[in-house]
């Protein structure tokens, strides 16, 4: 089986510019899949935090995987959200689609996952709208890494702990499985930050292949959040094991280089979507093949 090479900034093509310029305004966090030889692509649609944060989804479709038609775009308001974050679209089992929708809970740090399930992806924004996990009193989460398995789906879901006031930015990556989707039985914790490493902060799985290969987010403290990059690691279908290689970065700004999607290609290639830095601090949605 042909190892994945991750993605790095030296050939990106931008596929989404960011929304404006500067810090804060980011186009990215993105969800892709290629289904019958047609690319699709779901992304969050960021503002400064004074002009409103993750403010909606934009899903596209594209022939060759670079220049993107928007079809349908979800607004964080129709969800009673204070701000979106990553979304996952999915090709469901038995037919139709699903996006995965991270909904923050206003005036406060918390987050949920909701769901919108139809035929086609253009009909998503009016599609049955289905609660998928709560979190907790003590947990946020968000950004679900979402594929098809033999016995159904698996979910990467990033959880945020709640029980320090101040240091809600913490993450680690936990693992469900699910027959529908839907209702999710959680497998426990995969991923945490490593004390004393770039990723001590925390640590959020973006992608998984086939070959076991894994992307994930990480950073080394509290200051860095937003300007995440990208590690690499393997999944042996029990546990998590870490490359040691430094971290993927942007050359610019804050050096952000997360939220890595990964599409395998028929030709054993894989095309990958990055949210980057670009020099004016503000994010593009990049992408390559590896």
């Amino acid at each position: 089986m042909r190892v994945t090479s991750p993605p790095t900034y030296d050939d990106v093509e931008v596929v989404v510019p960011a929304p404006g310029a500067g810090p804060g305004s980011w186009a990215g966090a993105a969800s892709a899949v290629l289904v019958d030889d047609v690319f699709w692509l779901a992304w969050r649609v960021r503002r400064p935090l004074a002009d409103g944060r993750g403010v909606r989804v934009v899903v596209a479709r594209s022939d060759d995987g670079t220049t993107f038609e928007p079809v349908a775009e979800v607004h964080r308001d129709a969800f009673g959200a204070e701000s979106f974050e990553r979304p996952a679209l999915v090709p469901l089992r038995q037919g139709g689609w699903r996006l995965y929708l991270s909904c923050a809970t206003p005036g406060s740090k918390h987050w949920w996952v909701d769901s919108l399930t139809a035929d086609t992806v253009e009909a998503l924004p009016d599609g049955v709208r289905r609660r998928v996990h709560d979190g907790d009193g003590r947990t946020g989460v968000k950004d679900p890494v979402v594929r098809l398995t033999d016995e159904g789906y698996e979910m990467w879901l990033c959880c945020h702990p709640l029980d320090e006031p101040g240091h809600e930015d913490r993450m680690t990556t936990r693992r469900l499985t699910s027959a529908d989707g839907l209702d999710w039985h959680d497998r426990g914790e995969v991923l945490a930050g490593r004390e004393g490493h770039w990723d001590a902060r925390g640590a959020r799985v973006t992608a998984v292949l086939g070959d076991g290969t894994l992307l994930y987010d990480g950073r080394p403290d509290a200051a860095s959040n937003w300007h995440e990059t990208t590690g690499v690691a393997r999944w042996d279908g029990e546990k998590v094991t870490r490359d040691d290689r430094a971290p993927i970065t942007s050359p610019h700004a804050d050096g952000a280089f997360r939220y890595a999607t990964a599409v395998p290609l028929p030709d054993g290639r894989v095309r990958f979507y990055v949210e980057a830095a670009r020099p004016d601090g503000a994010h593009d949605l990049v992408t390559c093949v590896r």
